[in-house]
């Protein structure tokens, strides 16, 4: 009797302790790379791609508390490498991942250098109620004060707590979460470089809990129909230029164009002029901004202001940072639609 009682006690502590294993959702770490991924090389005294996703976990065991981690390392490339095939790769990849009904989200490290780009990528071409939460590392593995395990620890919460649900991609980095659409690097070392302008954090991640303030409206599904994107190229405007960049560009293949313009939107006259010829050859061009916080207008009339790029036929870039109203515009493209009246309201939204 004694013996089948602990038999009995036995069985049901296993039973126990698989059922709450069996309760612990399953997150997929994709691991494509940057610093969080680097080790100081002894020949060449630098940063070089260094440890696995399976090497990040393994220093923050802690997670485990939280869910079953799954690793797919897609890639070890520095970020600056990062371009439109991988991430399509990456998109697929999210995409099945997500489609599982285990899985309660995705994380993807990633390194800081285009990470804002690739959260906005993933945040228009996934349609998912689930997380995905971007993390990377101003700090490498070999650095003493090595950033990368906080914020990956942070991220597994993050995937897998319902107040994360219907956000879209998310960055979380240095406890904080920013939303894909208006997050950007802001230092080139700081630990606090991620930040939103005006718009600020959706929420930040606290030993007790995951607190998330708000939900971010202002985004929209652009799925892929190509794994080949069209050539978008971005040109700056400064004191003197002479739109001359512009024109190669056009010439040289682009199929559209970002100008990273002044103030609102605006312009000098050699640049305005080299607008007017994309425009003529049926190159699309999109009007951004360098400042940082604000949106263009069709407000200046001047010759190259805001108002008369819009009258001749340039797309509006809202509030959209250059780099990010370049991925909008590949996306469409690749869709597409190539007129102002076909583009621009998705650079309204």
């Amino acid at each position: 009797m004694k013996k089948l009682s602990a038999f009995v006690l036995c069985t049901s502590f296993l039973v126990s302790h698989a059922a709450f294993a069996q309760d612990k959702p399953t997150v997929q770490l994709l691991a494509t790379g940057g610093t969080i991924a680097m080790k100081i090389d002894p020949e060449k005294n630098a940063p070089v791609p260094a440890i696995s996703g399976e090497d990040l976990l393994a220093i923050v065991p802690e997670v485990g508390d939280y869910a079953t981690i799954e690793v797919n390392n897609l890639s070890n490339v520095p970020s600056d490498y990062m371009d439109p095939p991988r991430w399509v790769g990456l998109t697929k990849a999210v995409e099945e991942a997500l489609s599982r009904p285990e899985v309660s989200g995705v994380i993807v490290s990633h390194g800081t250098d285009t990470l804002e780009e690739t959260a906005f990528w993933l945040d228009i071409t996934v349609d998912s109620e689930k997380p995905i939460v971007l993390i990377g590392a101003q700090r490498n593995a070999s650095s003493s004060d090595f950033d990368g395990p906080r914020n990956l620890l942070n991220a597994v919460r993050i995937a897998t707590d319902e107040v994360a649900q219907n956000k879209g991609a998310m960055l979380a980095m240095n406890n904080q979460i920013n939303a894909a659409r208006y997050v950007t690097k802001t230092h080139t070392a700081n630990v606090e470089s991620f930040k939103s302008g005006d718009y600020g954090v959706l929420g930040e991640v606290y030993p007790d809990r995951v607190v998330i303030d708000r939900t971010p409206t202002r985004r929209q599904h652009i799925p892929l129909v190509t794994d080949e994107m069209p050539r978008v190229d971005i040109v700056a405007m400064y004191g003197g230029a002479d739109g001359q960049l512009l024109r190669h560009a056009v010439d040289s293949g682009a199929k559209g164009i970002v100008v990273q313009a002044l103030g609102m939107g605006n312009m000098n006259l050699p640049m305005f002029e080299a607008v007017q010829y994309a425009l003529s050859k049926d190159v699309p061009v999109v009007i951004s901004t360098r400042v940082h916080n604000g949106r263009v207008m069709a407000n200046y009339g001047f010759e190259g202001g805001g108002q008369t790029t819009d009258a001749a036929g340039a797309i509006m870039g809202g509030d959209l940072s250059p780099q990010k109203a370049r991925i909008l515009l590949m996306l469409l493209l690749q869709q597409g639609k190539k007129t102002k009246d076909e583009l621009q309201p998705a650079f309204d939204l």
